[in-house]
Parts: C-alpha cells; structure tokens; sequence
C-alpha cells in the first residue's frame, strides 16, 4: 500500500533531525513539517538544488532548523542541517554590530568624520563634472561613521585597486583595501544618496581594529560569534568545514540545468589564512549559528542572560537612516546601518526598538527579523541566479513559517 505523502515528509524530517541535528519536539511531531513541505516541490525539481531554513522566537529559541534537496547534486549528497554556506553580504549586519557595540561603550561616535579614526582619510576629494570635465573639490563635510554604516558616504562599490581582481572581497589585507578607498574621490556628496558600498563596511571593519587594538576577525570572535556560541562562523573555513560546504550552483546557459560553480568572489582554497578578511561579504556559517546571531536581535540586543547591544543602538541599526532613499524614492525597502529595512521612518514595533529589518547575501540566502510575528527566519542556499521557480523558494518558505509558528504580539 503506498505511504501517504504527508507520511513519507514525516518519516523524511525525523530522519533529518537525527542524522544531522535538526530540532525536533518529540518523536511524533515534527515541527519543520509545514517548512519542509514548502520547499520540497522546489528541490525535488531541482529549481533549488539544497535548502537549510531555520525558524526562532523570542522565547522558544529554535523552532525547527530543516533541511531539504542536496548539497552536491553530482555526487547526490542529502543536504545536512549543518551544512555551510558562504553567506556573503550577510556579513554586513554582523559587522555593524560588532561597531555598535564599541558606540556602546563611547569609543566610537556615529556622527564623529571617519577621518577621526582612520587619518588616512583627512583631504578625501569629490569627483564632480564642471564643464565636460571631471575635477576635485573638498566635500560639504567628510563622511562620517554613520555614512558608512548606511551607504550614504558616496564611496564606490570597491576602489580601482581591487577591480583589476575582479571584485575579490580576500584578495589584499584590510589595511591596504581601506587605504585605497581614502585615495579614491567619493562620487556624491556625504549624505545625497544611497549608494551600496562593500567599501564602507569594510572601512567601519578597519575602524573596529584601530579603536579595539585587535585585529577585525579576532574581535568578531571574542566579542560577537564565541559568546553567542557560533561555533561554525569564520572567514576561513578548516577541511572539517569544507567537506561540510554546500556546493554552488547558477543556470546553464539554455536555462534548463543547474551548474556547479566556484565562487568568483573568493579564492582558493579557502581555508588560507592570506586570504585577507572582508567585514562587507567574506564569512561562512550555518543557519543554527545565524540563527544565534538573529535571536540575539529579535530579542531586543541581549541572550541568554549577556546585553550585546543597547535598545537605543538596536533602534539606530533597523530605523532606515535618512538619505538612504534620496536617489530612489519608490524604493519598497530602505537601509539602516548594516541592516536592509522594511519600512521607511518605522522606529519599532509598539513599545519594542526593533523594527523590520534583514540581509540577503550574493548567493541567495537570506535573514530576516520579524518583529510583528516574534521570528527570526534564515534561509541558507548556494545559488548565483535559478532555474524554473527556483527563486520562489524562499517566500514559500517564510510564508509557511509564519502560518506555522507565529508569536504573540510583544506587549
């Protein structure tokens, strides 16, 4: 007699949770029922090759980590719950947190000119066109940490010193990229436009090692992943942590398939301590660790007892900052200080800090903090672009999440 579809997705997330760790309530219910029906129908077709989604509340931490699809199409290797994934441009809001922690104990100031903090930066020119030319002038005022957390700065995506390396996010210390962002003119007025900078970010990077004395990636780790229990966050992943690498993939060219790809982002291997850190896009993790990391947010800056973040610079990083439209005012969403926004002028949630905010990553995954329905959602793939309805994925997925696990509004 055939096993009922409902049944075989059943058996399958039990068998999940015990092979790779995923969290299950007891062994007759499987909370990542609903999450794993959503995404099936894509990774069966393979439109997604492999999913880890994770789902977290405020108070019942881990609600369901699930996996679904491969991490290796080729060789048919299931997807694990702990697989790793480059997550990108995710590496943004980690990094203005870790600033906003040292704005927290007054040894940073938002409004203070980064020049204060990094000289290299004293004299930055404008780039302005006045009669068919191009030519220098001093801006209205240097830029400020703020403007960098934001991308209102008006420095460039990547300086010309990296872009013969064709946007490698690892290919020079940070020391040296930061240098190179101070020597390029910015294209806009501080503060006239938002502009996406990895140039900005990388640039607060460099600010957290002259104010903290240690370098970027030994703060991040004392300070952020280790006491919050990331176990598996790191700019370069060990061989335990390759072999446990989702493997990546774009469209063939007829649009039909799924390639295996390399990250044209990074080098090899990727495990080389020379590969140098990059605060805007350069860090590996799992959903269980950005899982820690989102609840720490949706909580209000604190877990499990330890305060991170203050509630005022919890509102500052999820208020979308001003100028952050001014180029584009039918923009749906804005930009705070390292975290995409939801809604324009939205200060909190009731009574709570915390609006609607998230980042996406260059391959797709994705974290998102939901205040109004209480979650954190995490979304981990490896994809540069779908095939089929491949990129429908992740609504699926976040719609069954929130139909499933919802919380109380936060009084």
């Amino acid at each position: 007699m055939p096993v009922p579809l409902s049944a075989r997705l059943l058996l399958g997330g039990l068998l999940l949770c015990a092979a790779a760790g995923a969290t299950c309530v007891s062994a007759e219910e499987n909370p990542g029922a609903p999450v794993a029906s959503a995404l099936a129908p894509f990774t069966d077709r393979h439109a997604v090759a492999g999913v880890v989604a994770g789902v977290y509340s405020r108070t019942g931490g881990q609600l369901c980590l699930v996996a679904s699809g491969s991490s290796d199409l080729a060789a048919g290797t299931a997807m694990r719950t702990d697989a790793l994934f480059w997550v990108a441009l995710m590496s943004k809001p980690m990094t203005a947190t870790a600033l906003m922690m040292l704005v927290d104990e007054d040894k940073v100031h938002l409004d203070d000119p980064v020049e204060r903090y990094l000289p290299e930066f004293r004299g930055q020119q404008l780039a302005v066109k006045q009669d068919g030319l191009v030519v220098l002038k001093s801006p209205a005022h240097p830029i400020t940490v703020r403007n960098i957390l934001s991308h209102t700065s008006g420095l460039p995506f990547a300086s010309r010193v990296e872009s013969p390396a064709g946007f490698k996010v690892d290919i020079f210390p940070l020391q040296a990229q930061v240098i190179s962002y101070a020597l390029t003119p910015l294209k806009t007025e501080p503060d006239s436009a938002y502009d996406y900078s990895n140039a900005g970010i990388n640039t607060a990077g460099r600010i957290i090692e002259v104010v903290s004395g240690m370098p970027y990636e030994e703060f991040m780790a004392a300070r952020l992943f280790r006491p919050l229990g990331m176990v598996d966050t790191t700019l370069w992943p060990d061989e335990a942590q390759v072999h446990r690498l989702a493997k990546s993939y774009r469209p063939n060219q007829a649009k039909d398939a799924l390639d295996e790809i390399t990250v044209d982002q990074l080098s090899y291997p990727l495990g080389n301590h020379r590969r140098g850190p990059s605060p805007s896009g350069g860090y590996f993790s799992t959903a269980a660790d950005i899982g820690r990391f989102a609840r720490m947010i949706l909580c209000g800056g604190a877990l499990d007892g330890k305060r991170y973040l203050s509630e005022a610079s919890l509102r500052a990083m999820t208020s979308t900052q001003a100028g952050g439209r001014l180029n584009d005012p039918a923009r749906a969403n804005g930009y705070g200080l390292g975290w995409s926004t939801e809604a324009k002028d939205t200060p909190g949630i009731g009574s709570a800090p915390l609006a609607p905010c998230g980042h996406g990553g260059a391959y797709a995954t994705n974290l998102r903090i939901d205040p109004q329905h209480g979650l954190a959602l995490i979304y981990m793939v490896q994809h540069a672009g779908f095939i089929l309805d491949g990129a429908q994925a992740h609504g699926a997925f976040e719609k069954a999440a929130i139909a499933a696990f919802a919380q109380p509004a936060q009084p």
